[in-house]
This record gives C-alpha cells, sequence and structure tokens, in this order.
C-alpha cells in the first residue's frame, strides 16, 4: 500500500480525473459533500445515493437484528436501478460521471449485517444484479477516525441516526479495508482527512483535487491530508 502526504495545491488539468469517478467512505466522512463540490466545479453528472428513501432505515438503527435484510435488500434494489439508468445506458466519454458509492458497498454492508443464513441468500441475489456496470477510473475513500465520524453525525442531526454506535462504525471501516485488501483491480486512494473541514477551507479542496489528480495504477494506494 503506497503512501504519500500532500502539502501544496498543483494546478491540474480537470481531465485529468477521469470519466467516472467514486468517492466511497464511512457514515459521516463528507463523501456526498465532496461528490457535490467537484461536480459543481468540474461539470461531472452527480449521482448520489437516495438512502434518505429508504423506509426501513430508522428501525433499522432501532433493531438491527430485525431489520437488517429488508434494509440491505432495499438499498441493493435501489443502487441497481439507478446504477443502471445512469451507467449502463450511458456514454462516460461524452459526459463524466461522479458517484458516492459503488455497488459493491451493498455486499460489504450486507455481510457487516446479516446472518450466516440471510447473508448466503442475500449474496445469490446480488450476483444476479451484479450486471457488467463499468470500473471507476478511480475509487476514492475519505478515511475518518471514529470520533470525526461520530462528531460529523452529530453535527448533521439525522434523527434515523442518533444511535449509530462506535462499533457499528469500526465494524464499516474494516469491512472496507478488507475489501480494499482482497479487490486491488481498481485504482483505489484512501485519503486520511481526520477532521480536515474541505467544506469550509478551500486550500484542503484544492489538496484533495491534486491528490485524485495523480495516476494511479490498480490496486491501493494512501494519501494525507493536513
Amino acid at each position: 500500500m503506497a503512501t504519500m502526504a500532500i502539502f501544496a495545491p498543483q494546478h491540474t488539468q480537470m481531465d485529468q480525473l477521469g470519466n467516472f469517478i467514486v468517492i466511497e467512505g464511512n457514515i459521516g466522512a463528507g463523501k456526498t459533500t465532496l461528490c457535490k463540490m467537484l461536480a459543481e466545479e468540474r461539470g461531472y453528472r452527480l449521482l448520489l445515493e437516495q438512502f434518505a428513501d429508504n423506509p426501513f432505515l430508522p428501525h433499522f438503527y432501532e433493531n438491527q437484528e430485525r431489520y437488517a435484510f429488508p434494509v440491505e435488500l432495499f438499498f441493493m434494489t435501489e443502487r441497481h436501478k439507478q446504477l443502471q439508468q445512469e451507467l449502463a445506458q450511458r456514454d462516460l466519454f461524452q459526459e463524466g460521471i461522479i458517484a458516492d458509492y459503488i455497488f459493491f458497498k451493498t455486499l460489504l454492508f450486507a455481510r457487516n449485517n446479516l446472518n450466516t443464513e440471510e447473508y448466503r441468500l442475500f449474496q445469490r441475489l446480488f450476483n444476479i444484479l451484479n450486471a457488467a456496470f463499468p470500473k471507476p477510473d478511480l475509487l476514492v475513500y475519505l478515511h475518518r477516525s471514529v470520533d470525526n465520524l461520530m462528531a460529523n453525525i452529530q453535527k448533521r442531526g439525522r434523527s434515523y441516526e442518533r444511535n449509530i454506535s462506535r462499533d457499528y462504525l469500526r465494524q464499516i471501516q474494516q469491512a472496507y479495508f478488507n475489501y480494499f485488501r482482497a479487490n486491488e483491480n481498481i485504482p483505489t486512494l484512501i485519503i486520511d482527512l481526520e477532521d480536515v473541514d474541505f467544506l469550509n477551507e478551500p486550500a484542503y479542496y484544492q489538496k484533495i483535487v491534486d491528490c485524485m489528480s495523480k495516476p494511479y495504477r490498480p490496486g491501493v494506494h494512501r494519501a494525507r491530508i493536513f
């Protein structure tokens, strides 16, 4: 895993980011915020996960064991429908797309939330729905400590997130890193942000963009913004 530190912004060309970019991260990492900023600046088509439309989500945070399967099934079918509409029928070379999730995220959360039998069934359904979506030119994972994630979650004040625990966030974080270690066929950049506020500090945002603009081979790379 390559590691680098970014100290100062460098001027880059817009098309260096690629035609299909995915920004991932744990709950509260800032992935949707970064997607919106990049889309506005660079003219990318914005593809955001509609998680708030999941009717089972508030119940899941109250009783995970009971509502894990329906919440994950709803997420999977909605993600598949959205990606199929936006990616399978679109020429990515004509219009760049930036998304705040990758479809394989469905399996990561399911593995963490479902029991063995539920997960076995879920994985079979996932394999059926996992159509030949194009791979992203770059998968970016925004990494923050659990304490910072909790602070961000509390700050945005979503009622259905109030019962998210530190242990749950650690489990999700570990699921992502397990996936990165096992799947090195996509250029993946893990950016350590800690308490960086790139929304209100333009210099930090520019450092992230400069970092993303570098060429990356398939595999996992790591950078730190400070």
